[in-house]
């Protein structure tokens, strides 16, 4: 894998004089290489997952041979999000249910450490999971496949994850003294000339991932791209749920008209509950 160079990427605003530290995006990028020796089930079934010639039945051999990894897939594959408690008997049948970018997505969480919540920040699965959910139910508003959603809510932020690996205290302290999430991003872009999103949508294309992944991120704060508005507003519903002084933004903005707040209510509840057993499939 080629990383791109800082300069290439960290265009989302100019960097402070006095950035600390100085961030390597092509060192944190080909960390993810070297991780990948330490997971090489992992990393084949993110490479094979891609391919046209991709088959359920060679994914399903792959995860064979990494148990706690197939584990999970079981698991997703017969909680209630897929509709299929207890009836997912085998491996190569809980890849059909859940799909190929679903396995795709579960491999990436393995690779890059992200079932290890003791090097997350705080609260970093509650949210994501939540994410996941609000971006997944609400898909079809945006012409989306909800599967599709759901990935994408999964690895939205990734690329905080691999911020806090590159600098546990210093993002930890950035994230506690910067809220809401815009400035947290403004002040990324200040520490490390990239925020967490764009260097998840960075990331995503480096590994591979279709641009209707990759593209999401890049938009969220930019309220005229459509292209930010199913994960924009997943945010939004995420952040009522899981952050007690979220002060509401009107939802028809941030969707682009596609919802109104009267679409989003009734969701909240049944996103909160689904999200603990999302949580609890995804790690354990």
């Amino acid at each position: 894998m080629t990383a791109p160079s800082p300069a290439a990427v960290a265009t989302d605003g100019p960097p402070s004089l006095a950035v600390v530290p100085v961030f390597d995006i092509g060192r944190v990028l080909a960390s993810i290489d070297t991780m990948a020796t330490q997971r090489p089930v992992a990393a084949q079934i993110v490479a094979v997952a891609n391919a046209d010639a991709a088959s359920a039945r060679e994914l399903s051999r792959l995860l064979a041979s990494d148990m706690p990894l197939a584990g999970r897939v079981m698991k997703l594959a017969n909680s209630a999000y897929f509709g299929m408690r207890g009836r997912v008997t085998s491996l190569q049948f809980a890849v059909t249910v859940v799909g190929f970018t679903t396995v795709r997505t579960m491999a990436t969480v393995a690779l890059t450490d992200l079932h290890d919540e003791s090097r997350l920040p705080a609260d970093f699965w509650d949210v994501s999971t939540a994410l996941a959910l609000s971006a997944a139910t609400l898909a079809p508003r945006f012409g989306e496949r909800p599967q599709d959603a759901l990935c994408l809510g999964l690895l939205a932020q990734l690329g905080m994850a691999l911020l806090h690996h590159d600098d546990p205290d210093g993002y930890a302290a950035l994230i506690a003294g910067h809220r809401p999430a815009a400035a947290r991003r403004a002040a990324e872009v200040q520490r490390y000339g990239i925020s967490a999103l764009r260097l998840t949508s960075v990331a995503l294309e480096e590994w591979g991932f279709p641009s209707s992944m990759v593209a999401p991120p890049r938009y969220v704060d930019d309220v005229t791209a459509s292209d930010g508005a199913l994960l924009r507003a997943a945010f939004e519903v995420t952040a009522r749920l899981c952050t007690p002084d979220h002060e509401a933004v009107p939802m028809s903005v941030l969707s682009g008209g596609q919802l109104a707040e009267r679409d989003v209510a009734p969701l909240l509840e049944t996103i909160r509950a689904d999200a603990q057993e999302l949580h609890r499939a995804l790690l354990g």
